[in-house]
């Protein structure tokens, strides 16, 4: 099992050695996020930061998350949210000119560290703008590398200074070009607790107790719920015909999201559509009250293994757009559970596999065979406990080390 790197012994510093602005001066640093598991991230990170620099300042692109703990966005993280090659290329414009203008921004304010949050396609040309400027760059959540792109480990060796990983595979492919490395574990492993209070959970919703509850996440991005918001539907009110007294719960990111769904809700019968209770955000509390999971493929599937919730991973994009990303894939899966597990812990059904029969005979056979799944469940407590490193605090500590200057090539990991 593999731990966080060993912290290296600090040098003697001068002043002209570290990032640290002069005495009187508050800390800057400039922090792009571009989507919901982003924002949480950087939450969690800007709170772990305030605690070692109380008067730092935070500017950039983030969500409500991160803005309730201080953070200033200067453009809607909403408008960096876009999956798929084709679905990017239709915004293409509208992404260069905010990347170009975060650029000026971080050249006219100079700030004293850049902190990319995922989103690589959009911040490692950032990032090396800015590094090219002087400004020392953190990188928090490694592109997949060990997924595609193996190439664009050159890239980030020339814009990244310091890399945080989530998972505890990722640094070995950052120690082959000696990039600085930190695997600090999941935040979401260390939020989640062990143990899911159900009970609790169904109470807040409103949800009975004593009745199967099938909850249905069909992303946070426009595109996703455009070609799972039907499927997922229709798989849901197969679910209902089968089991009398199935509830059904959907959590809707945000006001156009739930939009989308209500379209497809419309075309349902009415009998079926009052047992779908939509609800605003609440993905996790609607997890923690289901007895089984329905969802994009994303960070929402690690948070279902983490609740120990039997689920099925779905994902299709336009036909383009996975013609030829699925041949670029090095891969066996998508799903965060069975890409840690290095297994086929839950099922994967992608593109054309995504049809309402098939997404309701998996949740079917979850939803009333639950004794089934224990196993499953067994095995995702032991993987939670792997991911708990106190992540936000690891990661500040990271970011610390590259302000004082501190940071060394290709750390060690410790026993």
């Amino acid at each position: 099992m593999m731990t966080s790197p060993a912290s290296p012994v600090n040098p003697v510093l001068s002043v002209s050695d570290t990032h640290i602005p002069a005495s009187g001066k508050p800390l800057r640093i400039v922090i792009v996020a571009g989507e919901l598991s982003g924002d949480i991230l950087g939450a969690g990170l800007i709170k772990a930061l305030k605690r070692k620099y109380p008067d730092a300042e935070f500017l950039g692109i983030g969500g409500p998350r991160m803005q309730a703990e201080g953070f200033v966005s200067h453009w809607s993280m909403d408008r960096l949210s876009v999956m798929g090659l084709v679905e990017v290329l239709g915004r293409l414009r509208e992404l260069l000119s905010i990347r170009k203008e975060v650029r000026d921004l971080c050249l006219r304010e100079k700030p004293d560290l850049f902190i990319g949050i995922d989103a690589p396609d959009f911040n490692l040309t950032l990032e090396g703008w800015v590094r090219e400027a002087g400004i020392p760059v953190v990188h928090y959540v490694s592109p997949s590398v060990w997924a595609w792109k193996q190439g664009r480990l050159k890239k980030i060796a020339r814009c990244v200074d310091h890399m945080l990983t989530l998972l505890p595979f990722e640094p070995d492919y950052y120690h082959r070009f000696n990039i600085p490395v930190t695997f600090v574990g999941h935040p979401l492993a260390d939020e989640i607790s062990l143990d899911v209070d159900q009970k609790t959970a169904r109470q807040q919703l409103g949800l009975p107790s004593g009745i199967p509850v099938l909850a249905l996440l069909p992303g946070s991005r426009s595109s996703e719920v455009k070609y799972l918001a039907e499927p997922f539907i229709q798989a849901a009110q197969r679910c209902c015909q089968q089991l009398d007294n199935l509830q059904v719960a959907v959590p809707c990111a945000n006001a156009r999201r739930r939009e989308q769904i209500e379209q497809q809700l419309d075309q349902i019968p009415a009998d079926i559509r009052r047992r779908i209770r939509l609800y605003d955000g609440q993905s996790r509390e609607i997890m923690a009250a289901s007895d089984a999971v329905l969802l994009a493929s994303g960070t929402a599937a690690l948070e279902a293994m983490l609740m120990k919730k039997p689920v099925v991973v779905a994902y299709k994009m336009a036909a383009l757009s996975h013609a030829i990303i699925s041949r670029m894939l090095k891969v066996d899966y998508v799903s965060l559970p069975n890409l840690i597990a290095n297994e086929a812990l839950i099922p994967e059904l992608i593109q054309s596999q995504v049809t309402s029969e098939n997404l309701s005979r998996e949740m079917l056979d979850r939803l009333t065979q639950p004794e089934k799944y224990q196993p499953l469940v067994d095995r995702f407590y032991q993987m939670h406990h792997d991911l708990r490193r106190d992540a936000s605090v690891k990661a500040a500590d990271a970011v610390e080390s590259v302000l004082l200057g501190t940071a060394v090539k290709n750390p060690t990991p410790a026993d």
